[in-house]
């Protein structure tokens, strides 16, 4: 069992699998050359040994995402692994949906049991415009493809000011469909474009008011987002339900119990602190002793919060495509 220094248990980690994607996103990487390549991946069967062991000290649950994970070819032979190692591991994946039609079946049949896609906009013409890719269909498609097969779909919005006015038809897109949506707080960084204006918690809920009622549920426990209900009912009959994330109110971190791996064998403590362990050369050496070492070393690491708390706006430096955000 994995416990930081503040009694949280972490039984999560987060896998990069690339820092390539196909997509810009504004709020991500929008003036990273389209040829920008990952030369620096370390291979999925080193990754999938780190992960043994981190499921041998305790970790119950992997969710494997980018830049744009589904850019790994191989990538449903690491599903595949992982399940293989320990079937009743969770095992999810984080996309933005392109490639998903593609892959679904085999993701499913691999092990993966939950996927998050992202969709900002209901608009071609606003994805566009946020990912630099005209890739609404695809991503539809994809979204279809994932519950065709049995997968537990989630959809994740960053929300911005110049989407605002669609935030409920986002809700009602996934309440037609049983799919929960996640509004996601804008996470300030170096990398995005300096230009976006993003919405706070309050003002997504505000949005929502405006047509819906709405009630606080719970925190997801040992998860990120707040829970909420509005006078509209889901599929199975109950009232639908959407989350919020906001990183940057004080008890998001409370209750975090996750860790990251980067696609380059760097152990990230916690998203928004520079702090990290690297676990590169013990990965690519097969030292079974080290990787479990500086696992927990990064454990340890941990803080007690992300560096956006507190009445201070911070930017960070770190590029979320690097460490899956």
């Amino acid at each position: 069992m994995l416990i930081d220094t503040f009694k949280r248990k972490i039984d999560y980690l987060r896998v990069s699998l690339t820092k390539q994607c196909n997509f810009r996103c504004q709020y991500c990487m929008p003036d990273t050359p389209d040829d920008f390549f990952d030369n620096t991946a370390i291979s999925l069967p080193k990754l999938l040994e780190f992960i043994k062991i981190a499921i041998d000290n305790g970790i119950t649950k992997i969710r494997i995402t980018g830049g744009e994970p589904l850019l790994r070819a191989d990538i449903a032979e690491f599903i595949a692994g992982i399940y293989t190692h320990k079937n009743d591991v969770e095992i999810a994946l984080t996309t933005n949906g392109f490639l998903l039609e593609k892959f679904a079946k085999s993701l499913k049949d691999a092990g993966l049991r939950r996927i998050n896609i992202s969709l900002d906009s209901l608009k071609a013409e606003r994805i566009k415009t946020i990912s630099k890719r005209d890739a609404l269909p695809q991503i539809l498609r994809g979204i279809e493809s994932a519950q065709n097969v049995g997968l537990g779909v989630k959809l994740n919005m960053v929300a911005l000011a110049q989407t605002r006015d669609e935030i409920c038809d986002m809700l009602e897109f996934g309440r037609e469909r049983g799919i929960l949506v996640r509004f996601i707080e804008f996470m300030e960084n170096t990398h995005a474009n300096s230009q976006l204006i993003a919405l706070k918690s309050s003002e997504i809920l505000e949005t929502i008011a405006s047509r819906y009622k709405i009630t606080p549920l719970f925190k997801e426990h040992f998860g990120p987002a707040r829970l909420f209900t509005i006078n509209a009912k889901a599929k199975d009959g109950r009232a639908y339900a959407f989350g919020i994330i906001a990183p940057h109110e004080d008890d998001f971190c409370a209750s975090c119990n996750r860790i990251r791996l980067t696609s380059e064998g760097v152990l990230c403590p916690c998203l928004f602190y520079q702090d990290s362990v690297n676990a590169r050369e013990a990965i690519l050496s097969g030292d079974k002793e080290a990787m479990s070492a500086l696992l927990k070393q990064a454990v340890f690491n941990k803080p007690e919060k992300n560096q956006w708390s507190g009445e201070e706006l911070k930017v960070s430096e770190r590029a979320f495509y690097h460490t899956g955000g």
